[in-house]
């Protein structure tokens, strides 16, 4: 990790992929992970660990099933939301986002359990940045 700081636009702007996150830095066993993101993701479960989302730019709907029922929350450019561990959510962002993500480390973008992995979606525990 860089000893230096990290423009965040700067970062963004090193790639191109959608739904294949960057790993930025670490927080002692945290990744913190930036994505582009387009369109939808897939429907899946953290069985361990909580997500949570940082809104960059754009803005991300993420679809959860819940016990009282399915539920879609809007996150606007600058809204945080955190996806309880065990929930099954998918995000998705219809015009295009740019996300933050902090999770531990090696934790898969898809999930513990999850559909069918979908061509356009990177399963991955994030790349270093500049690959």
């Amino acid at each position: 990790m860089s000893s230096e700081p990290i423009p965040l636009s700067t970062a963004l702007a090193s790639f191109d992929a959608l739904w294949s996150p960057r790993i930025v830095t670490r927080v002692n066993d945290y990744d913190v992970r930036i994505a582009k993101v387009e369109g939808e993701h897939l429907w899946h479960v953290h069985d361990d660990t909580d997500e949570f989302f940082l809104v960059l730019d754009g803005e991300l709907h993420i679809s959860l099933r819940e016990p009282g029922g399915e539920r879609t929350v809007l996150l606007p450019r600058g809204s945080v939301f955190t996806v309880p561990r065990g929930t099954e959510h998918k995000p998705y962002a219809p015009s295009g986002a740019a996300i933050l993500m902090f999770e531990p480390t090696g934790t898969p973008t898809v999930g513990d359990r999850h559909d069918e992995i979908p061509e356009h979606v990177d399963s991955t525990t994030g790349h270093a940045l500049g690959t």
